[in-house]
């Protein structure tokens, strides 16, 4: 809850005391977390076994795809297709994983809301992993334009090493959530 240095109108539901979290979002996180479904959830080991596993998986289908798109871009992986070809059939895949995974990571997000929400490193990997999926967009768009070069051009192998460490991050921020948490 550290980093909170903002001072606003001191009676306002803004207010952000020194110190303190905002009272709107810590609100809002108790609401998530007080919601009937969530408790069900939280209080059923097989709901919550279950949701974390399409959560892996989905997550393990979401970097496998994009790692493999990214490895065909950077020049490290086979040419049987072009790498339109392979984006064309994967993002399907890659954007279906991206459904279950923030569905599946709402979920367990919601459990324990209030301890997450301010949380440095839960904020992080939520950064990383925006930001990694701003660069599978970019790759999703830009993989046409690029196979019509005679050569992968350098933008695009900076692109894709730059979108494999950034997934990378992700996977590690968010094993990193509850180790350094102590949530979860």
């Amino acid at each position: 809850m550290e980093g909170f240095r903002v001072s606003v109108m001191e009676n306002s539901e803004f207010a952000v005391a020194r110190g303190q979290p905002p009272k709107m979002v810590q609100r809002l996180a108790e609401l998530l977390q007080q919601n009937s479904f969530v408790v069900w959830l939280n209080g059923n080991p097989y709901a919550a076994v279950a949701i974390e596993a399409v959560h892996y998986f989905s997550m393990f289908v979401l970097v496998g795809s994009i790692t493999i798109l990214d490895l065909q871009i950077l020049g490290v992986s086979g040419r049987r297709h072009n790498s339109t070809q392979l984006a064309d059939r994967l993002f399907p895949g890659v954007w279906a994983a991206v459904t279950l995974n923030s569905l599946s990571g709402l979920l367990m997000f919601a459990g324990q809301a209030v301890s997450y929400v301010f949380t440095s490193i839960f904020q992080l990997k939520v950064a990383v992993v925006l930001l990694a999926l701003l660069f599978a967009v970019i790759v999703q768009r830009a993989v046409p334009k690029w196979d019509q070069m005679p050569a992968t051009p350098l933008e695009a192998r900076i692109v894709a090493f730059v979108s494999l460490i950034l997934w990378v991050a992700a996977v590690i921020a968010g094993v990193q959530v509850p180790a350094i948490s102590g949530i979860g």
